[in-house]
């Protein structure tokens, strides 16, 4: 019976030593990309190397707690030697960090109690602890509880939450600008907001569209198709007679031609 525990307890020692090389290469490994790497290192990457870190540890953790795995804990280890002298096996088997087993080194490697350091720590929280009155402590106790819980909350629906602040954000913000859209409707309709300068270039007298309509104000002209004469009479001053052309029926018919008035928007 003691044989068969000593063989599991040798078996589970390997496998946790192997378990443990593992993660070490892999934390090297990932040590190195940063130290080395980081101009090349992506996100991405940085989190595989975290999720590989993160399947070992669990995996050690599975093994520890597995029932076939005897506890550790109950395990006593004794220095059956020591010595000031250098070990190389010792050396080999700790990678150089542990090359002596002296009485210097032994205390700090094979204690069971905290460094005087965190029991020094643990005292004064145990002392402060002892001075808050029960109903201090359970108030404390309770805002502690409830901030942990709308933490966890956070953290387990933080999809939903964005989901429905997108969806409110979107609902609620205007996809137009009420200003820009009014300058706009007054500028194609009224003309409101447009340059009123005059383009570039000489105007040829008599063109078409050019003369008394482009100085300003509206005229009026009556052109007259006597009988024979054909006659054009214009009722502003100075305008110039021509005779009819031959071969053209008379005609009594007046014809009243009233020109664009100044209002129009785009008038220059």
């Amino acid at each position: 019976m003691q044989q068969r525990e000593e063989k599991l307890l040798e078996a589970s020692v390997e496998s946790l030593i192997s378990r443990v090389a593992h993660l070490k290469n892999a934390l090297h490994s990932f040590i190195y990309k940063l130290e080395n790497e980081y101009e090349r290192l992506t996100w991405p990457s940085v989190l595989d190397n975290f999720a590989l870190l993160s399947g070992q540890l669990n995996t050690i953790n599975k093994l520890l707690r597995n029932e076939k795995t005897p506890s550790f804990r109950q395990q006593v280890i004794i220095p059956l030697l020591l010595s000031p002298d250098r070990d190389e096996e010792l050396a080999k088997l700790t990678e150089q960090r542990v090359p002596v087993f002296s009485h210097e080194i032994v205390p700090d490697h094979l204690r069971t109690k905290p460094d005087p350091e965190v029991e020094e720590q643990e005292k004064q929280l145990s002392a402060e602890a002892a001075r808050i009155g029960p109903e201090v402590a359970q108030k404390q106790i309770q805002t502690l509880n409830k901030l942990c819980s709308n933490l966890l909350e956070k953290l387990n629906n933080p999809r939903d939450d964005r989901d429905a602040e997108s969806a409110a954000i979107r609902q609620n913000k205007p996809s137009f600008n009420t200003a820009d859209t009014n300058a706009l409707v007054a500028a194609v309709g009224f003309g409101k907001g447009l340059s009123k300068c005059r383009p570039p270039g000489p105007v040829a007298p008599g063109h078409p569209g050019q003369g008394p309509m482009m100085s300003g104000g509206p005229t009026l002209q009556q052109v007259t198709i006597g009988g024979g004469s054909g006659q054009q009479q214009g009722m502003g001053p100075g305008a110039p007679q021509q005779q009819g052309q031959p071969g053209k029926m008379p005609s009594n018919i007046k014809t009243n031609i009233k020109a664009a008035s100044s209002m129009h928007p785009y008038n220059r």
